[in-house]
């Protein structure tokens, strides 16, 4: 589905990724560990389309995503959800998701039909509906979020730090919501440092460190992995 090949990507004379590769297949959650910096969302980008690779593949089932353009890597059924969720807090929580859907603007019919569907992953949201999304709860929010980048209909769901700022009891309820995500159909990869959460949740799982990919395997290889276990999980 996903497939990243030898991915590179500088900003100036700084390597921000170092050739890395990794995959997702159909129907995973697959989550990227790693501690501020280490260039989980500079690969988000690269995968977005907002920052160009400066070497390397990466290909959503054989379109290549590293042209820089992200209209066209939505298009093709890759979304992103920001670190920082980055909603528009003054217009209404279905004027933000609606623009989720611009890529389908003439496609009004399926705009509302996936609207429906987005209220019904987040039931929380329908009564929040014509409120501005300023004025809702961090964990709401990061729910807008997420179902804001569902609008574009996707396939595979990039979620960068989700949890950040969060209350662990929020954390609980935003990470249930990316199950349902998941259980609806949609790939997802998702950049955490809450390794706890993530890992509850995930298939397999990398970590990333400056930049380079230091390990990968399953749920249970990870979270029983020494050095992971004392690096991201406390033990």
């Amino acid at each position: 589905m996903l497939e990243v090949r030898d991915l590179s990507v500088n900003y100036g004379h700084f390597t921000a990724l170092h050739a890395i590769s990794l995959n997702v297949n159909p129907g995973e959650i697959v989550v990227m560990l790693g501690a501020n910096g280490a260039g989980k969302s500079t690969l988000f980008r690269t995968l977005s389309g907002l920052q160009r690779a400066s070497g390397g593949s990466a290909v959503w089932n054989g379109t290549p995503l590293t042209g820089g353009k992200p209209e066209y890597n939505v298009e093709h059924g890759v979304a992103q959800c920001p670190e920082g969720r980055l909603l528009f807090p003054e217009l209404s929580v279905e004027k933000n998701l609606r623009l989720g859907a611009f890529v389908h603007r003439k496609d009004a019919a399926g705009t509302n039909k996936e609207l429906e569907r987005v209220y019904t992953l987040f039931p929380d949201l329908v009564q929040k509906r014509n409120a501005p999304a300023g004025s809702l709860s961090g964990g709401q929010q990061q729910m807008v979020a997420i179902a804001r980048s569902l609008m574009a209909r996707p396939q595979l769901l990039l979620l960068d730090e989700p949890s950040l700022g969060l209350a662990p009891m929020v954390v609980e309820q935003v990470f249930a919501a990316i199950q349902r995500v998941n259980e609806a159909g949609v790939s997802v990869l998702l950049a955490e440092q809450n390794a706890y959460a993530a890992l509850d949740i995930a298939h397999r799982g990398y970590v990333m460190e400056s930049g380079v990919l230091t390990l990968q395997g399953t749920q249970q290889e990870l979270m029983t992995d020494d050095r992971v276990r004392s690096a991201y999980l406390g033990v």
